[in-house]
């Protein structure tokens, strides 16, 4: 199950992400927002990442204007590791090195076709574990 959550920047990106998911036959749950009305995105970013860190959800996808507020704020959640990424080669390696657990995206930097790939390689990308896992190891412990 994958966690799904915009403000009204990410709204029509995440809603895109949303078709391919259903065409990929993923599921996911969407946690808002449902509409390009205003609405601030660390309380979009907390309801997704609340669903992973509690075992819900395996991962989240993250959409507002740009990818930066949604990821600042989902970095605030202990347990969270997320990522906002604009190339390929970041969403795929934010999983095989740092085993992301969230991939946020810019609605008005990434458009439709790009998302999707970077969504695909990021769910289908798995960690590579070994020398990584003691850096992630690292990660925890700054969060205590």
């Amino acid at each position: 199950m994958i966690a799904l959550a915009s403000d009204h920047g990410g709204y029509a990106l995440k809603e895109t992400v949303k078709q391919h998911l259903t065409q990929r036959n993923i599921p996911f749950k969407d946690y808002g927002c449902f509409s390009e009305a205003s609405v601030d995105y660390p309380d979009m970013a907390k309801l997704a990442c609340d669903a992973v860190v509690g075992g819900e959800c395996e991962k989240a996808l993250l959409f507002c204007g740009t990818g930066i507020g949604i990821s600042m704020a989902a970095n605030k959640i202990k347990g969270i590791r997320a990522a906002c990424c604009s190339d390929c080669f970041s969403a795929k390696y934010t999983r095989l090195h740092n085993d992301a657990n969230a991939l946020c995206l810019g609605g008005r930097v990434v458009g439709p076709g790009l998302a999707i790939e970077l969504v695909d390689l990021f769910l289908d990308t798995p960690f590579e574990g070994g020398r990584h896992q003691g850096r992630i190891a690292k990660i925890h412990a700054l969060e205590k």
